[in-house]
């Protein structure tokens, strides 16, 4: 009996300490980068534990605009501290003359830090000059340095076409689950830095770091290493097709403007790319989330009204529907009851275009309609309103890889019964009832105008470029498939276009004394949201310029707002005011 209860016994305890070793072996040899369910990579917290360090870079890819300056990041000069500096003599009286700064200030800096910093004499970094980096590294003081450091701006231009990053160790295993990448590995989560995430992950921090006990005290006197990837290919920098100075000033106009809802889309005619892009609400930077801050207003449906009688018109032409002798009744409103408001009595094609007739253009959608109910829509997509119009395409194992992963299709009917109904067509020849697209494809259809009906994708990014400058992957120019307008139809609308502006009645007669020739069309939409018994509108303009020799398409809307509030006429006309004055300055 004694005998059976110490073999049990020693098989017991053989089992615990089997158990024991099966442990110990999956934490220490199999699982060490991996451990648990939540990923946890035991060799970096074990590393954590006995040192400290400061991260320089995160290895993150960065964003560049068209000229090559950073948008996300700053490298600035910085003077860096380690807290073992407390524990020994060093001379910080010649490291306040250099930065012409107190040396108590600096000493009491170093006696309350706990781990490496950067000195900050305010709430930011204090930033070296070339000269001063120079004197402080001269000095050869352990544990003070002058390196460049990256850091990520408050507020950067285009924040929402670029978007944000953050840490989601389940959304980073999802994605990359043949990556072995520590879990705080920042991913994007919108914009551009979402579209390009692949592309962009770290290598490798670039940090200084040095050894420490238990207690915090330096292991190895005043060691400290820096440690980089040493990848000179990694992190890459995405080149946009974002004009920096731009961004900024056409940030600042819609600001003042106080556009709490919409923003703009302005377009570089030469190679159809976005050269500024404003969204509003802007990001909180606390909660991107909190009224919608987080979303690109650009690329989302939208409601656009009489911006859709382009398309209308287009249609119109193209059927012969309209001749210079024919008049339509604007003196009656879509439905043909007496219109007491905007009464223009007799007007023809060319002045109920200018002076955005609904009448006419509710006409003109069901003769369209009794002709073939899907001409709005095959006219819609001729002139790339209808569909993503941003830049897609092969790039390397991705088929269909689109920069802008966020943007929205249009549409103009949602349902195929209502391409029939007589009513339901007039409305939607006048941009109500269901018809939906995004700014961006507002500005792409003033584009393929102002080209004589070139239709090309847009592109918010003309390349990928590796650490050394190098070129890394190409987005060349690309034209959108599918049938376009004819150079011929592209004229008459110009000319259409143009008198909205040059009609002594257009709805675009503000911008007659603008620097540059502006041909463009307004839009005024009904939302069906009420505000305290009142109904919201979007208002628009859309337009392109010079007239002649076209460089700029520019659409500007203010979302969700009541009738009597301000639309966005000044907010283009000063935008137009300004990019002439940037090309004079070139």
């Amino acid at each position: 009996m004694r005998k059976r209860r110490i073999i049990g016994w020693l098989l017991f305890c053989s089992f615990c300490l089997g158990v024991l070793l099966v442990r110990l072996m999956e934490i220490q040899l199999f699982r060490t980068e991996t451990f648990s369910k939540h990923h946890i990579n035991l060799l970096e917290e074990s590393v954590k534990q006995r040192s400290q360090e400061l991260v320089i870079d995160n290895g993150r890819g960065n964003f560049h605009d068209r000229n090559g300056s950073p948008l996300v990041s700053k490298k600035i000069s910085v003077l860096v501290m380690f807290p073992f500096l407390k524990k020994m003599e060093w001379d910080i009286e010649k490291v306040a003359d250099i930065l012409k700064i107190p040396s108590p200030l600096i000493k009491s800096k170093v006696d309350q830090a706990k781990k490496p910093f950067v000195f900050a004499a305010e709430q930011s970094p204090l930033e070296l000059s070339p000269k001063q980096a120079e004197g402080i590294n001269a000095l050869q003081i352990p544990g003070v340095f002058a390196i460049e450091k990256s850091f990520e701006r408050s507020i950067f231009p285009a924040e929402q076409l670029i978007g944000i990053v953050g840490e989601n160790p389940r959304e980073l295993e999802r994605r990359y689950p043949n990556k072995k990448l520590p879990e705080k590995t920042l991913i994007g989560i919108s914009g551009l830095e979402q579209s390009f995430d692949e592309f962009l992950l770290p290598d490798g921090k670039s940090k200084l770091i040095y050894h420490v006990d238990g207690t915090g005290a330096s292991l190895y006197g005043t060691d400290v290493r820096y440690v980089d990837p040493a990848n000179p290919f990694y992190p890459v920098n995405v080149r946009t097709t974002i004009d920096k100075e731009i961004q900024e000033q056409t940030e600042n106009l819609v600001d003042s403007f106080k556009i709490k809802k919409g923003g703009l889309i302005l377009l570089n005619l030469t190679d159809n790319s976005i050269l500024a892009m404003v969204s509003r609400p802007a990001v909180v930077k606390t909660d991107p989330y909190q009224q919608s801050g987080i979303t690109n207003m650009m690329v989302k449906q939208q409601i656009i009204g009489s911006i859709f009688k382009t398309v209308t018109a287009a249609a119109a032409i193209d059927y012969n529907l309209v001749t210079p002798s024919r008049l339509f009744d604007c003196s009656k409103k879509i439905n043909g009851e007496p219109e007491l408001v905007y009464n223009y009595g007799m007007l023809n094609f060319s002045d109920s275009f200018a002076r955005s007739c609904n009448h006419t253009f509710g006409q003109l959608a069901q003769e369209l309609k009794n002709i073939d109910p899907k001409i709005l829509d095959n006219y819609a997509h001729k002139l790339s309103l209808i569909g993503p119009v941003g830049w897609e395409g092969s790039v390397f194992h991705i088929n269909h890889f689109k920069q802008i992963s966020d943007e929205e299709f249009g549409r103009v009917f949602l349902k195929s019964s209502a391409q029939t109904d007589a009513n339901f067509a007039s409305q939607s020849g006048i941009g109500q009832h269901e018809v939906r697209t995004t700014p961006l494809a507002v500005a792409n259809m003033m584009a393929t105008i102002a080209k004589g009906g070139k239709k090309e994708m847009v592109r918010a990014v003309t390349k990928i470029e590796y650490k050394n400058g190098s070129t890394m992957i190409d987005f060349p120019e690309k034209n959108m498939p599918g049938e376009s307008i004819s150079p011929f139809i592209a004229m008459r609308l110009q000319k259409l276009l143009r008198e909205v502006v040059v009609n002594e009645n257009g709805t675009g007669r503000w911008f007659q004394n603008l620097p540059y020739e502006v041909a463009g069309k307004s839009g005024t939409a009904e939302t069906g949201k009420f505000e305290k018994g009142l109904q919201l509108h979007n208002k628009w303009f859309a337009g392109y310029f010079p007239y002649h020799q076209p460089k700029y398409a520019l659409v500007a809307v203010n979302l969700d707002v009541l009738d009597n509030e301000p639309g966005v006429n000044q907010l283009f006309a000063e935008v137009v005011k300004m990019l002439y004055r940037y090309d004079k300055k070139r």
